[in-house]
């Protein structure tokens, strides 16, 4: 498999990986623009934009945009995270130019007609109703705002409805203007494709454009503020989820913060599962995971259990960060370094996932490290080095903390923080 790189005059990055053997092709535009770059009056229109993509452009209507890619067979849709939009397709070998150019469209010629955004207004609105029934999702949106509170990483990326329902066209040109520069994105295509022959296309979709500056401070510094907050409500579970800083995506310990999240809480045979699922029986769903951004980086673990059994599970589980610092064994490092490798090149099969990580790589590195390169990072964390880890997490790491449901019984967060350093 071949990655090949081209930059454009005007900073337009292009990424490819030929894949043999495949008749299908996943390519995308990634946009260097999501939750975190919005102002507070702005909260929530990087998503609304993301829906209006598919609303209308000067030369197809929305039953065009979605006929164009079904009508072969492919799929085209996008999503927005707190650090970028994502608009993408997964077509055939032979509609890979007509994947590209029905995303360069809709990324360059929006109408956002004013009768559209009233429409999709509502959508997005039953979509922040949706997100507030479904506690395990709402949870982690409201742990990100005790993580970080007033600051742009820490808002939802749907957006409070009172906003959402006061964006108007002049809010969302305004976001386009300012964030979807040709050198803010990131072409990337993985599969059945022919590299010279998207860097031609691109070049003539967006060889034209100016790039636009982008000001040294424009992005917020994350300043992890660890809070606690409390959702009591008459639910069948409380939702307990907890966070602790960690390191950012550019920091080597991301892989020993990714090694000892699934040590502690990433599959059947982590401590926390084991402990606290099998042992105890205290709840049904228990997991941890290890996610980073620019600036800071969160461990994170979450439970669901009664209103009865909520003090054990959060009081168990501090104990298990606590005795995973003393006594976290070799077997359990290269079980979940396993886990870890076997993830990352199982996902590579996919086309999509692959176009995915060219993506994020080169936005994080302007490169594109080797898959050797990252095993070898993988490999290289030692026991002492997720125990030290371990240490760091129960003894000085900045934490917060969400519950959601009868949580009158669940500890506080300063109970569990002294539990901690205990």
């Amino acid at each position: 498999m071949t990655i090949e790189l081209h930059t454009l005059s005007n900073g337009f990055r292009i990424v490819t990986e030929h894949m043999p053997g495949l008749k299908s092709s996943s390519i995308g535009i990634w946009v260097n623009a999501g939750g975190r770059h919005e102002r507070l009056d702005q909260n929530g229109i990087a998503h609304f934009l993301e829906h209006m993509a598919f609303k209308g452009t000067k030369t197809r209507s929305a039953l065009q945009i979605a006929e164009a890619i079904e009508d072969v067979g492919g799929y085209i849709n996008a999503y927005t995270s707190r650090e970028m939009t994502a608009y993408y397709a997964r077509v055939l070998e032979d509609d890979v130019a007509l994947g590209l150019d029905v995303i360069a469209d809709i990324l360059l010629n929006p109408v956002f007609d004013p009768a559209e955004i009233e429409v999709e207004r509502g959508v997005i609105l039953q979509e922040i109703g949706q997100a507030l029934d479904t506690p395990d999702d709402i949870i982690f949106d409201w742990l990100q705002e005790a993580a970080y509170p007033d600051q742009a990483l820490g808002r939802t990326i749907l957006g409070p409805s009172e906003r959402v329902s006061a964006f108007h066209r002049d809010d969302l040109q305004g976001f386009v203007a300012e964030h979807y520069g040709p050198n803010q994105m990131i072409l990337a295509a993985a599969g059945a494709i022919d590299h010279d022959a998207i860097v031609q296309q691109a070049e003539n979709l967006f060889g034209h454009l100016p790039a636009v500056p982008r000001p040294a401070d424009q992005l917020e510094r994350a300043r992890f503020d660890g809070r606690e907050r409390r959702e009591d409500r008459a639910l069948e579970q409380v939702h307990f989820a907890l966070a602790l800083e960690g390191p950012t995506y550019r920091d080597p310990a991301i892989y020993t913060a990714q090694i000892y999240a699934s040590a502690m809480g990433g599959g059947m045979s982590s401590r926390l599962f084991q402990e606290i699922r099998e042992n105890r029986g205290l709840c049904y769903t228990i997991f941890a995971q290890a996610g980073a951004y620019e600036d800071t980086g969160l461990t994170t673990i979450y439970a669901g259990t009664s209103a009865e059994q909520i003090a054990e599970l959060a009081h168990l589980t501090v104990d298990e960060m606590k005795r995973a610092a003393d006594d976290m064994t070799a077997a359990e490092v290269a079980r979940a370094r396993a886990q870890m490798k076997a993830g990352l090149l199982m996902g590579l099969e996919s086309p999509s996932n692959r176009a995915e990580r060219l993506a994020r790589l080169l936005a994080i590195w302007d490169r594109i490290p080797s898959l050797d390169e990252t095993i070898e990072r993988i490999d290289a964390v030692t026991t002492g080095d997720v125990k030290s880890f371990a240490g760091h997490m129960a003894g000085q790491a900045g934490t917060a903390m969400a519950l959601y449901g009868p949580a009158a019984a669940a500890p506080s967060l300063d109970t569990l923080k002294a539990r901690l350093v205990a």
